[in-house]
């Protein structure tokens, strides 16, 4: 079977390291690097137990896993056949037993020689503990929390030395992901300074002259050559092992790498549908530098959360279908059951915004769980009915609908009324129970920025908290939000959309951020339910 590989591909797998950071712009194909390097660890090392960590288990549902068996499919290894998931392999298909048999296999992956790979989400507590892994597997590295990677994974990456010690990607991984634009997230670059650029040459160079005898004896054949080439060709197999087993590779790609794959089309289309952050970091791979003094200066990944509803997420049986077909608040379990969801929105002629949150009084945090917004042709009602299908499934319909003046006369988002009518009008044609609670004129910008950095400091009565897998447009706003002359900087906002400038990206979506926390702060208000305390968040 032959199967084409760009450059990045080709570099990654023919140095064959036992550590390899590949940082790779989308569409570059990170997958097939995943899957061919797992595969090749567990048929280099047969019975041994590999990790695939993720940031969370939806990640690894909806991105990680679906693109690694993917490629495994269409290479001939079909699911319970060749290999399983969520399950002990029944007995009729008779596998060999790993060497260190799992005593839960929910969340294993099982190939037909034995091996298997302990699938890791950092927001599962405890999935790496009092394990002893061969081999390592992190995908989407930015999001992975370097702490609990440190401290958990890498020190359960220990795993038989008397088997496997003499494989090159015994106790290696292979790590994968676009550039971060956090610090935190940065935690990998620091790998690049660890590569010997000499000794990655060197492997390069040894396994070109391996090609050129194996290319030799299979045009000439066996019997035609001379005596000295295939013992040659094991000579270099054995270096190119022992180079391997101590070589670090580190490469950077940009999506440019596979367009020959993607065309031109593709490139044209991120760049104009993507934030331009998005694209620099995503599709080109090139570093950034974000607002060190921005308006949210005072929030850091301390003030990220993440929250899965595994019971949800495990009931689907890693049918990957299901989780991107039917993604609603079923997935989320950052939501307080007898509390009610808080609003706010932000207005404008070209982007509407609305997001969503939730006060936990107990433990003096104010979540924000999800956020929606819509552009153009589409306005408000839309957006509240994106926000009415997304929780249909959540038993408790009440709404705290948090609105400054800018809601009241205006109307340039609708044809007639005023926003704050064709808000409640539109909840309440959806079965919502709406309380409204007015916070008067809009806040100026210096308490503003007092309240909101004292908040995220735990110097307020609500520590904001931001769900980061749920709210990613709006952490972009967040964090792009500048300073001018002792104001949020909303120069850009009256300007004309362009590729470079994504309304999106613009504070819009902060501002209705904002309008939600001091809401929340300020004008505390019960529904109909009770507070329940949370500890779900991870």
């Amino acid at each position: 079977m032959k199967i084409y590989l760009n450059r990045m591909q080709r570099e990654v797998l023919a140095v064959g390291a036992k550590d390899t950071f590949a940082i790779a712009g989308r569409g570059t194909g990170k997958g097939v690097v995943q899957a061919t390097v797992l595969l090749n660890a567990f048929q280099s090392m047969p019975r041994c137990t590999a990790a695939i960590v993720a940031p969370n288990a939806i990640r690894a549902m909806t991105n990680t896993l679906p693109s690694m068996t993917m490629h495994w499919e269409a290479w001939g290894y079909k699911r319970d056949v060749h290999w399983c998931i969520g399950r002990k392999p029944p007995k009729a298909l008779n596998w060999p037993k790993p060497l260190i048999e799992p005593h839960n296999w929910e969340h294993i992956i099982s190939f037909y020689n034995g091996s298997i790979a302990q699938i890791v989400s950092q927001d599962r507590k405890g999935t790496s503990n009092s394990k002893s892994f061969d081999f390592l597997c992190i995908d989407e590295a930015k999001f992975v929390k370097y702490d609990r990677l440190k401290d958990e994974t890498f020190l359960a990456n220990r795993g038989q030395l008397r088997e496997f010690g003499d494989q090159p990607l015994h106790h290696g991984m292979i790590v994968t992901s676009d550039m971060p634009i956090t610090k935190e997230g940065s935690w990998f670059l620091n790998f690049e300074e660890k590569m010997d650029r000499e000794l990655i040459t060197t492997i390069l160079t040894l396994k070109a002259e391996r090609e050129r005898h194996i290319a030799r004896i299979k045009a000439e054949g066996v019997s035609n050559i001379p005596d000295y080439i295939p013992k040659r060709v094991a000579r270099l197999e054995k270096l190119l092992s022992q180079f391997r087993k101590h070589a670090l590779f580190f490469g950077i790609y940009s999506t440019l790498t596979n367009i020959e794959v993607l065309g031109e089309s593709y490139i044209r289309q991120m760049k104009r549908d993507l934030p331009p952050l998005v694209f620099q970091t995503s599709v080109l791979c090139q570093p950034v530098r974000l607002l060190q003094d921005g308006f949210y200066s005072s929030m850091t990944e301390a003030h990220l959360y993440t929250a899965a509803n595994f019971n949800y997420l495990d009931s689907l049986e890693y049918q990957f279908g299901e989780i991107t077909q039917t993604r609603d608040s079923r997935v989320d379990d950052d939501l307080i059951p007898d509390a009610p969801l808080c609003i706010a929105f932000d207005f404008n002629r070209n982007i509407n915004w609305l997001v969503v949150g939730q006060v936990d009084e107990d433990m003096g945090r104010m979540n924000t769980v999800k956020c929606f917004f819509v552009k153009y042709e589409r306005k408000l009602v839309e957006l509240v009915n994106d926000f009415c299908d997304y929780y249909e499934r959540r038993p408790n319909k009440e709404v705290i609908f948090y609105y400054d003046s800018t809601a009241i006369g205006s109307n340039y988002a609708v044809n007639d009324i005023d926003f704050r009518r064709v808000i409640e009008q539109t909840l309440r044609k959806r079965k919502r129970s709406v309380q409204s609670v007015y916070i008067g004129q809009p806040m100026n910008h210096a308490e503003k920025h007092l309240l909101i950095n004292r908040g995220f400091q735990g110097q307020g009565r609500l520590k904001p908290y931001i769900n980061e897998e749920n709210c990613a447009d709006l952490l972009v706003s967040l964090q792009l939000a500048g300073v001018y002359n002792g104001k949020k900087d909303k120069r850009g906002e009256k300007l004309a959309e362009t590729e470079e400038d994504r309304l999106e990206t613009r504070t819009d979506g902060s501002d209705a951020w904002d309008t939600l926390y001091i809401g929340c702060e300020r004008f505390p208000t019960r529904g109909g339910g009770l507070y329940i305390p949370s500890s779900n968040w991870a």
